[in-house]
């Protein structure tokens, strides 16, 4: 199996970016909590975020399982795991903590198993993505359970539809696939489940966000410029391109800001082991 490092990611390490993914988690925060209750998540669980990247899913655990349960996070960016488990002991969570930890170099999960085991939009950046939610299984306690939730960038769109948010779009899925990610990884929960041998999900889950074209507008705009160098550097796009998507986007926002956006959708799965 090749690893996938931290150099491997296709977004940028920046402030900026790790800003963005807080609010993107923000964004999700309900859809998420319904789940994590949908499940049953209760005090004195043992839990885990794969891939918990700035630790806002974690804060949701932590309220539910309270002071006598446990969540750990696990992430490849040493430095993004630090700075979440340092805003979660601030916030005064203390059942929580952070492992630096790659799922595609081990074959077993630390500090297992776990009455739940979660991971959202994880699948989407990994090319061994089967056998990383193999392991996420292999980790969930008896009784316990794998809640997965995952992107489907197929359905951003605009009504009328928009050729600039088209072109941004089709640069951002482009630069994501160049990189081995898979954009449709929610839609494709159950057949990895099956692929991975876990069976067919106890369940699914679908959210999405409307927004209006001036506002959700900011979101792709953020997204693709986290990915420029990728998109650079794989050879999708030249720089002038990638700013004349950009220009294209805006003006486009700025011109019909009323109309609707449809975010991605996300899409949940879960099995009791």
């Amino acid at each position: 199996m090749t690893t996938f490092t931290s150099a491997d990611y296709a977004l940028r390490r920046t402030p900026d970016e790790y800003e963005r993914l807080r609010g993107q988690a923000r964004v999700w925060e309900a859809a998420t909590g319904r789940l994590l209750d949908r499940i049953g998540l209760a005090a004195g669980a043992r839990c885990l975020d794969a891939g918990c990247g700035p630790g806002e899913t974690m804060r949701l655990m932590a309220l539910r399982v309270g002071p006598a349960g446990r969540v750990t996070g696990i992430d490849v960016d040493a430095a993004l795991g630090a700075n979440a488990q340092q805003m979660l002991h601030e916030s005064g969570h203390r059942q929580c903590r952070v492992l630096a930890h790659d799922l595609t170099a081990y074959e077993s999960v630390p500090g297992g198993p776990y009455d739940l085991v979660f991971a959202r939009l994880l699948l989407f950046h990994l090319p061994e993505r089967v056998a990383v939610l193999r392991r996420l299984w292999n980790a969930v306690a008896p009784g316990g359970h794998l809640l997965v939730q995952d992107y489907d960038l197929s359905t951003v769109a605009v009504l009328p539809p928009s050729p600039a948010l088209d072109e941004a779009g089709r640069l951002i899925i482009d630069t994501f696939g160049a990189v081995g990610c898979e954009v449709r990884a929610g839609s494709m929960l159950p057949a990895l489940f099956a692929q991975a041998g876990i069976g067919a999900p106890d369940g699914s889950d679908v959210a999405g966000r409307l927004d209006s074209y001036g506002s959700g507008r900011h979101m792709v705009d953020s997204v693709l410029r986290s990915l420029t160098p990728a998109a650079l550097g794989r050879g999708v796009a030249t720089a002038r391109e990638v700013e004349s998507a950009l220009a294209g986007l805006e003006a486009d926002a700025i011109r019909h800001p009323g109309r609707p956006m449809l975010w991605p959708l996300m899409i949940g799965a879960w099995k009791t082991r």
